[in-house]
């Protein structure tokens, strides 16, 4: 797991280190100024092997004073700097005043505002690298009033990305506009078409959730992550970001355990000709680790699915009471309703699969169901998952979609996580909102992210089924005993990463026949 942070628990960081002397707010601006330079040849190892030219743009904050340093440590490596304020030199913070003053003794500062600055470049002065260290983490309001400057950073990345030629645009923190802590653009004057608008992003001692989150993504290009000297201590309010970089120990098998031991899913099919979705999420549960795992089915749907099936049982349930019946083998401890199953047969059936108050994943139609029932929506408990992608969570939560969905005028915006937690407490239940950016949230309130973005993307679950799958597994991981916020966490980091390890050309059938190999990589 890795923090995410918001602009409050940054700051909050930054001042308890200041606080307690072990250092100073001048030598952590020091060190991000050197840790952009860095991120900056890391990138780009050919820019160390010359000189070149370089513009910081500065804005009338500590995210400016930052430029300055920058501006001063590219000037020493004897590249071309020239710098533009944005503000009053006056008005800068006592810190960021020192570095622009020290900036002073080596080079000029020109003024950035709309009237003195148009945005554009002499084409026999091109700059190899625009620094963005106009706004910050801190940003609360909408970027409206540096127009020609935010023309000038999408124009300077979008040149870079169609012909790999012209500026680079790196953004200290993040893009100017950005939400740090919702990834949503302040205001309706949007980067232009949504390009990046930054090539490079260097975040300073953790990612913030507004890097993963909504179009922070896109529009940071790619992020990494400068140290610069803090002391790492995660604290219960954190965000995780989700990250099994080696073995985890709640997925291993010992030798002395039977199946058993691992649980019996069910997982409950569709009317025939709809009995695909279901059969990929209990092919998902057994490879996952569940020990057993049935599919009910219908009695017209019985050959149909015995005609696909081996090490995945059946039984035949047709309806409330013989569901009630396979119940009484106590078992069965983790279910999954949803995939093709049909929204009347998922009102139907959840009233008995709900009053076992066994650990069960909700998914595709019996979300539906839940939306237009508020009875069934009162019975959901803390045990079960409910795993709705963007439409089904405008049915079933549309006040907070709908604040979700209302535009970022000021920071810090609402975001997909602040709606995530707020589904879940109201429906009492582990709520995982699907999407590059899937957050899962308990009702406590504890959240983690699994995204699926940068070096993580995985484009190829966009498939007919994938979702399904990830039910399944969230189930094996259920009835294997895992907590439903764990299994929930968990099932999506496994999804992404079988998606990763297949690649392109990926169907959702691929997916469970990945995780042999996923697990292999994790040391299984």
């Amino acid at each position: 797991m890795t923090e995410l942070l918001t602009s409050a628990q940054m700051r909050a960081i930054e001042q308890a280190a200041i606080a307690s002397g072990s250092v100073t707010g001048l030598t952590l601006m020091e060190r991000a100024g050197q840790g952009v330079v860095d991120a900056i040849l890391d990138e780009w190892p050919e820019l160390a092997l010359s000189s070149y030219k370089a513009v910081v743009l500065c804005g009338p904050g500590n995210n400016g004073g930052d430029g300055f340093v920058i501006a001063r440590l590219l000037k020493q490596r004897g590249w071309g700097v020239e710098v533009f304020l944005y503000g009053d030199p006056e008005n800068l913070p006592p810190d960021a005043r020192v570095n622009y003053e020290r900036w002073g003794g080596m080079g000029g500062v020109s003024p950035c505002e709309d009237e003195a600055f148009d945005g554009s470049f002499p084409t026999d002065d091109q700059p190899t690298i625009v620094v963005d260290a106009l706004f910050g983490t801190g940003l609360t309001r909408p970027f409206l009033s540096c127009r020609h400057l935010s023309m000038l950073l999408n124009t300077c990345q979008s040149h870079w990305e169609v012909r790999h030629s012209g500026p680079r645009v790196v953004a200290v923190d993040v893009p100017s506009g950005l939400c740090a802590d919702s990834g949503k653009w302040l205001g309706d004057d949007q980067p232009l078409d949504f390009a990046n608008v930054a090539n490079l992003t260097v975040s300073f001692h953790s990612k913030k959730l507004g890097h993963v989150l909504a179009d922070g993504p896109q529009c940071c290009g790619k992020t990494v992550v400068a140290e610069i000297g803090l002391r790492h201590a995660m604290e219960p309010s954190y965000v995780l970001s989700i990250n099994h970089s080696s073995q985890p120990d709640f997925l291993t098998k010992r030798a002395s355990q039977h199946k058993y031991t691992h649980g019996h899913a069910l997982v409950l099919s569709g009317p025939s000709g709809k009995t695909g979705a279901a059969r990929l999420a209990a092919r998902a549960a057994l490879r996952v680790g569940a020990g057993l795992v049935t599919l009910g089915t219908a009695h017209e749907a019985l050959i149909e699915n015995a005609a696909h099936l081996t090490a995945i049982m059946l039984a035949e349930i047709d309806g409330a009471e013989a569901l009630t019946e396979t119940l009484k083998d106590s078992r069965i401890n983790a279910f999954c309703v949803g995939p093709g199953f049909g929204v009347d047969r998922a009102g139907a059936f959840l009233p008995v699969l709900l009053a076992a108050k066994r650990p069960t994943v909700l998914d595709a139609d019996a979300l539906t169901a839940l939306s237009q029932d508020e009875g069934l929506f009162a019975a959901l408990h803390d045990t079960c998952v409910l795993t709705p992608h963007a439409g089904e969570f405008k049915r079933l939560f549309p006040d907070i979609a709908a604040k979700l969905d209302a535009p970022a005028t000021t920071g810090p915006a609402y975001s997909k996580l602040d709606a995530t937690r707020e589904a879940a407490k109201r429906a009492g239940s582990v709520v995982l909102f699907k999407g590059p950016d899937t957050v899962i949230a308990s009702p406590d309130g504890h959240a983690t992210v699994n995204a699926a973005v940068y070096e993580r993307a995985a484009p190829w679950l966009a498939t007919a089924g994938s979702g399904d799958v990830l039910a399944g597994i969230i189930t094996g991981l259920l009835a294997r005993g895992h907590s439903p916020h764990q299994a929930a966490e968990t099932g999506a980091w496994l999804h992404t990463e079988a998606a990763r390890s297949f690649g392109p050309g990926l169907i959702a059938e691929d997916l469970p026949e990945e995780l042999p190999k996923v697990f292999r990589q994790l040391g299984l």
